[in-house]
């Protein structure tokens, strides 16, 4: 609004900012067992990006399982199918008469990706420990710790209290390990370095070192990693491939570990050699120099961002006991702690310099994981990635943007072969070789739009950080290419002229299809997205204005018969059908071309849609829902999903559970519950620049009666922290790292607050 005494009465504070200050440490942050882990899944996750570690907490055995994230099956290889493009026109014609088997058939035949199926992300290796004398153990207790980033084992035999800390260091590019006792002399166990791949094996290497090496399969990806023993005090020996220390007073494991992979087309780099240097640097510091700069990297991204919904007894009780009571049991740190989980695990799966966090994040025991643990991106991949910006872990995104600088290659040579067109397209799965054609099965491998939803990342990446530079450089590239195979792509539908996708399909519902709306949805997103862009840079002036053109002509969200929003062109949802995507919702969340305020016809219908589908449904799903409904406006059916993902799709460790354990409903979640307390999707009405509302409180539950948050990222370069009582704001205060004027929505109004770049306005008592 342009009448700035709608400023007033509010009381504002401006003052210099560099940085919003953390209040004290939440001693909340811990997940705690009375009992070590008897599944993976009950293990406690640690990790640097790069590599990450599963603690089981064992007392006479102890069990630490191990990743490195380039370790895959499979080699350097194409995938598109050459050739296929002359099937197009058949294809569609198939689909126009409704011939949809003798489509799908054909494009089984002519038009799959080559090999059919992609590769699978592989577990790295093992290290166990014997502690054969620890037995009658009493006082035991095994936790992670997520303000530190280390998780921990303590328990008493025979009068001495003993420890174990690891944590994944980010800066040492290694595990760290140390195991003490509070009397001297007492430290004793042996180490075995070990590995699931049938072509490895395990040597000593220096008087205090063992080496794993292998190959994951004939020609594929080589590995080393390397189990270093220091002790404090007492004597080490290897003997029997295995490290052992006798007597001493503490003693400090460092595993570092390394692939043959320089790149997806290239995997010729030393293992050995990737080894030595990371292990020189860590074992030339002590146990307490390398926790200390652990922990600040590690504090430096997670401190960003504190929250407090309240506590009750709940909170005095182990995890996996509030996890059973959850459901009938009011416990909101419990909530806080799972919004925190999430945010813990993306600093450890996903950091400069690593690759994306994959279906498990960067955790895995299996050779054959669930969907091979792969780059899912009709929703999964994307889903790790929501929480990173609201979140304020903007940092963890680059990753994720170097993988799509890969898939436009590859994918440039899948548009040409299968579309003949240009930019670049990834269909529903990718892999560490950068696979973008259509794999599995043509009713559902069939999907075009996984770039183009990833290029929506590209671009909220800008609208938060306001990092030009960037976009010029990297995401305006990456959206132009995307959009220009769309532009070639679409195809005027001969019964209502308007423009569709196809062939293609609404994830995992219906089958081969022309014009699915999720489809539509994230198109007219990437179209709408690009030409902003371009018109921000200065440049394609003639291509902005086709997209934008363009865009009108994409066939329209429609209503159904059963005032749901249609699922396809054609009015054929079911509203008995309670599968777990809810693809054509994708415009309300991630996307914002619905919203109750500027469509509240469509998303009433949208709404609609929701309630068919049903409260049902895996992790990630639920996570899903969580985020609609805080997108509806209704917190209390909102956290009555987190409440069901807890109580129902959650392992004793916090993971998500599908089941089995998939990462992304663990983000999904973080990002709900950030929704849930602020939103600056709705776009200003009088932003020339394309500015947005920032809505505080939108979805607030009245389970959280009382609470506050610090840190939370919002659209055009706001940090905000918020606190709440009796269900009202009590205090704002805003922090501009752009220098862009603020608009609030305050009750039934919008207000414009000036920031200066740096500056931060606090409003409290007005607000009541």
């Amino acid at each position: 609004m342009k009448r700035l005494s709608n400023l007033f009465p509010i009381a504002i504070v401006i003052s210099a900012f560099t940085a919003l200050a953390s209040p004290a440490t939440d001693t909340g942050l811990v997940l705690w067992y009375t009992k070590p882990a008897e599944k993976w899944v009950e293990a406690l996750p640690i990790g640097n990006g790069r590599m990450g570690g599963m603690i089981f907490g064992g007392v006479t055995n102890e069990h630490l399982q191990f990743n490195e994230d380039t370790l895959w099956t499979g080699k350097p290889h194409e995938y598109q199918h050459e050739g296929a493009v002359k099937y197009l026109p058949e294809l569609r014609q198939l689909l126009w008469d409704g011939k949809q088997k003798q489509a799908e058939d054909l494009a089984m035949k002519e038009f799959m990706s080559v090999p059919l199926h992609q590769m699978a992300y592989q577990p790295f290796g093992d290290v166990y420990l014997s502690f054969p004398t620890h037995t009658n153990a009493t006082g035991y207790r095994r936790e992670v710790d997520l303000d530190s980033a280390m998780a921990k084992v303590s328990y008493k035999v025979d009068g001495v209290t003993f420890h174990r800390e690891a944590f994944a260091s980010y800066p040492g590019q290694a595990i760290v390990w140390r195991i003490l006792a509070d009397k001297p002399g007492q430290v004793s166990f042996s180490a075995r370095l070990r590995s699931p791949h049938k072509m490895a094996k395990t040597s000593g290497g220096s008087a205090n070192e063992l080496a794993l090496t292998g190959q994951v399969e004939e020609g594929g990806l080589k590995f080393e990693a390397r189990l270093r023993l220091e002790s404090k005090k007492g004597k080490v020996t290897v003997a029997n491939d295995a490290l052992t220390v006798e007597g001493a007073d503490s003693a400090t494991l460092l595993l570092v570990a390394a692939t043959s992979f320089e790149n997806y087309h290239a995997i010729g780099a030393d293992p050995a050699g990737l080894c030595d240097k990371p292990m020189r640097a860590v074992a030339s510091k002590s146990f307490d120099a390398l926790l200390k700069e652990h922990v600040a990297d590690h504090q430096n991204l997670f401190h960003r961002v504190t929250l407090d919904l309240g506590t009750t007894d709940a909170a005095n009780l182990p995890t996996d006991q509030r996890l059973k009571n959850v459901a009938h049991a009011p416990d909101p740190q419990l909530a806080a702690l799972y919004f925190q989980f999430g945010r813990y695990l993306l600093i450890a799966s996903s950091r400069p310099g690593s690759q994306p966090a994959n279906l498990q994040g960067v955790w895995n025991d299996q050779l054959r994981p669930p969907w091979d643990s792969k780059y899912t991106v009709n929703i999964n991949t994307e889903m790790n990635y929501w929480p990173a910006e609201t979140c304020n872990l903007s940092d963890c995104t680059t990753p994720l943007f170097n993988m799509l600088e890969d898939c436009s290659v590859s994918g440039a040579r899948t548009a040409q072969a299968h579309y003949g067109a240009r930019g670049w397209v990834l269909h529903h799965n990718t892999d560490l070789w950068r696979g973008t054609a259509p794999i599995n099965a043509s009713n559902h491998g069939i999907w075009v739009t996984g770039g183009a939803w990833l290029c929506h990342h590209l671009w909220e990446h800008y609208l938060f950080t306001g990092d030009k530079e960037f976009l010029q450089k990297r995401g305006y590239p990456l959206m132009k290419a995307a959009a220009l195979f769309f532009v070639d792509y679409l195809v005027k539908d001969p019964r209502t002229g308007k423009l569709v996708s196809g062939p293609s399909n609404s994830p995992e519902e219906g089958g081969l299809v022309m014009g699915p709306t999720m489809d539509h949805q994230i198109i007219r997103d990437l179209f709408a997205n690009t030409a902003s862009a371009a018109e921000l840079l200065g440049v394609d002036k003639d291509l902005a204005a086709k997209l934008n053109e363009m865009r009108g002509q994409i066939a329209p969200n429609q209503i159904g018969k059963y005032h749901q929003l249609q699922e396809w062109m054609e009015d054929v949802d079911n509203p008995k059908n309670d599968h777990r995507h809810c693809s054509h919702l994708w415009a309300v969340f991630p996307g914002s071309e619905i919203t109750p305020r500027e469509t509240p016809e469509l998303c009433a219908a949208a709404k609609q849609s929701l309630i068919y589908r049903g409260d049902g449904g895996t992790g990630w799903s639920k996570a899903w829902k969580i985020n609609f409904w805080a997108r509806f406006l209704d917190g209390d059916h909102a956290h009555k999903m987190l409440v069901e993902a807890l109580a129902g799709n959650t392992f004793p460790n916090l993971f998500d559970a599908h089941p089995p354990f998939q990462i992304d409903g663990n983000f999904g979640g973080s990002s709900g519950i950030a929704e849930m307390l602020l939103q600056s999707h709705e776009p200003d009405p009088d932003s020339k620049t394309g500015g947005h509302v920032l809505e505080l409180l939108p979805a607030l539950p009245s389970a959280w009666p009382k609470g506050s948050v610090h840190g939370l990222r919002a659209r055009d370069g706001f940090e905000l922290d918020l606190a709440w009582n009796d269900g009202k704001l009590s205090q704002v205060k805003v922090h501009s790292t752009l220098g862009n004027t603020c608009k609030l929505r305050l009750k039934d109004r919008l207000v414009a607050v000036p920031i200066k770049k740096g500056a931060t306005v606090t409003l409290n008592g007005e607000l009541k």
